[in-house]
C-alpha cells in the first residue's frame, strides 16, 4: 500500500461536473487529484475476505442483541424494540454499508466502526474514482464492483416495478453531498426498472386519516430509501407512526439501528474476543488500556470522538452528541503517509464486499470534510 503522486488531469473538474460529481472541491479540496494509493492483488484479496467475514460477524451480533436483550447496552428505547425485532425476523433487506478500517498494507486491518445506516462517499467510491482510473491508470485495476452489485441488489428488492408504486428517495434539502448520493442510488434503481421520485425529508408527511406516509403531492410512500438516521426519524413527531407501518418498505431497515450503533463494537468484542480484525471495546471506561477512544453510541461523521489516556482527554472532536452513553475502544492510530492519516472504507452491498474508498486527513479523526483519494492495484 503506497501513496503516490501522479499527473493531474487538466480538465478533471469539468469532467466530474459533467458526470454529476458537483462537490469535488467542497471546503476547498475534497477530491485529491494527483494523489492515489497503490495496492497489490494480495492486499485487495485480503480486504475482500476481511470485509466478508466481518459482515457475517455483524449479522450474528444483531441476532445476539435481540436474542439476549442487550438493548440497554445500546441505549435503544423500549418503544423501538419490537419494530426492530419484527424487521429482523422478516429479514428486511439492506442495500449497503461501509466498514472503516485502519490498515497499512502489512498488519491486520482493524475495524474502527461500521457505517451501516447512512454511509456517504458512495458516489466517489463507485463512479468518480472509476472515471479517474479509466483515464489516469487505464492499464491498472481497482477494487470497485459497487455499481454492478448495486444493480444486482436492486433486482432482488421486494418492491413492485410498475407505475402504481413509486420508490421514493429522500435526504435533507440543501446538502449537496447527500443529494448526489441519493440521486446516484435513485438512478441505479431507475436503471433496473423502478419508478422513482426524489422527496426531501422535510416534505414527507403523515396522513392520519389514511394511516400512511405521503410525499409533497399526497402520493403514498410504499418504498423509501432515506439518507437520514433512523434514530432521528424515530425521535420525531411521526416516529410512532413509522413503527406501526406494515406497508412501508424502508431502506435501510429497522434492524440496521443495531449495526449503526457504535455499541456494536463492544458486542463484537464480547462475541469474538481477540479476533485479529477487532479492537478491544467495552461499555465501561477501560482501566487496562493506556490509550482509548470514547465514542457516543449514536454519533456520526467523527463528532464527539475523544481520544483519552488515563483520566485525561488528549483530543476531542466536538459536536452535538456528547450527552449520550458511549462505547470505549482501544486506540489504534491510523497509518500515516506523507503527513496524512489514511482511512480505508470497505463497502458491502447486500451481503457482498464491493470495493474501497479511501479518505485522508491531517488529523487522526476522519470527518465528513476529510479528503477522498482514488486507488488502484496492479493486475
Amino acid at each position: 500500500m503506497i501513496r503516490k503522486r501522479v499527473a493531474k488531469r487538466p480538465d478533471w473538474k469539468e469532467k466530474f461536473e459533467e458526470a454529476g460529481f458537483s462537490f469535488h472541491s467542497m471546503d476547498g479540496e475534497y477530491w485529491r487529484e494527483g494523489i492515489c494509493y497503490e495496492f497489490t492483488p494480495a492486499q485487495i484479496d485480503y480486504l475482500d475476505d476481511v470485509t466478508g467475514e466481518l459482515h457475517e460477524m455483524c449479522l450474528a451480533a444483531v441476532d445476539h442483541v435481540i436474542r439476549y436483550d442487550q438493548w440497554d447496552d445500546l441505549s435503544i428505547p423500549q418503544t423501538w424494540r419490537q419494530a426492530i425485532i419484527d424487521s429482523w425476523n422478516r429479514r428486511d433487506p439492506s442495500i449497503y454499508g461501509r466498514f472503516d478500517f485502519a490498515y497499512d498494507g502489512t498488519g491486520p486491518a482493524k475495524l474502527l466502526e461500521y457505517n451501516a445506516d447512512t454511509p456517504t462517499s458512495l458516489y466517489e467510491s463507485s463512479i468518480a474514482q472509476w472515471l479517474w482510473l479509466e483515464e489516469a491508470m487505464p492499464r491498472m485495476d481497482q477494487f470497485n464492483s459497487i455499481h454492478e452489485k448495486l444493480l444486482k441488489r436492486y433486482e432482488a428488492l421486494p418492491a413492485a416495478r410498475d407505475e402504481r408504486e413509486i420508490f421514493h428517495f429522500s435526504a435533507i434539502s440543501g446538502h449537496q453531498e447527500d443529494l448526489v448520493t441519493v440521486e446516484y442510488l435513485r438512478d441505479v434503481a431507475t436503471q433496473v426498472g423502478f419508478a422513482t421520485k426524489l422527496t426531501f425529508i422535510e416534505d414527507i408527511g403523515y396522513d392520519t386519516v389514511g394511516g400512511k406516509f405521503v410525499d409533497e403531492e399526497g402520493l403514498e410512500i410504499r418504498s423509501l430509501f432515506k439518507l437520514y438516521p433512523l434514530e432521528w426519524m424515530l425521535a420525531e413527531d411521526f416516529g410512532e407512526y413509522l413503527m406501526e407501518q406494515r406497508n412501508l418498505k424502508l431502506y435501510e431497515p429497522f434492524w440496521k439501528i443495531i449495526l449503526s450503533n457504535k455499541g456494536i463494537l463492544a458486542i463484537l468484542w464480547q462475541l469474538y474476543p481477540d479476533h485479529p480484525n477487532l479492537l478491544p471495546a467495552s461499555f465501561t471506561e477501560p482501566r487496562n488500556l493506556a490509550k482509548f477512544v470514547r465514542k457516543p453510541v449514536f454519533s456520526r461523521e467523527g463528532a464527539n470522538i475523544q481520544i483519552c489516556a488515563g483520566e485525561g482527554v488528549l483530543l476531542d472532536s466536538g459536536g452535538t452528541y456528547s450527552l449520550q452513553s458511549s462505547v470505549y475502544q482501544e486506540y489504534c492510530e491510523l497509518p500515516r503517509h506523507d503527513g496524512f492519516y489514511t482511512l480505508i472504507g470497505s463497502w458491502v452491498v447486500g451481503d457482498e464486499p464491493a470495493g474501497l474508498g479511501i479518505r485522508e486527513d491531517t488529523t487522526v479523526i476522519t470527518k465528513n470534510t476529510s479528503m477522498f483519494v482514488p486507488h488502484y492495484f496492479v493486475p
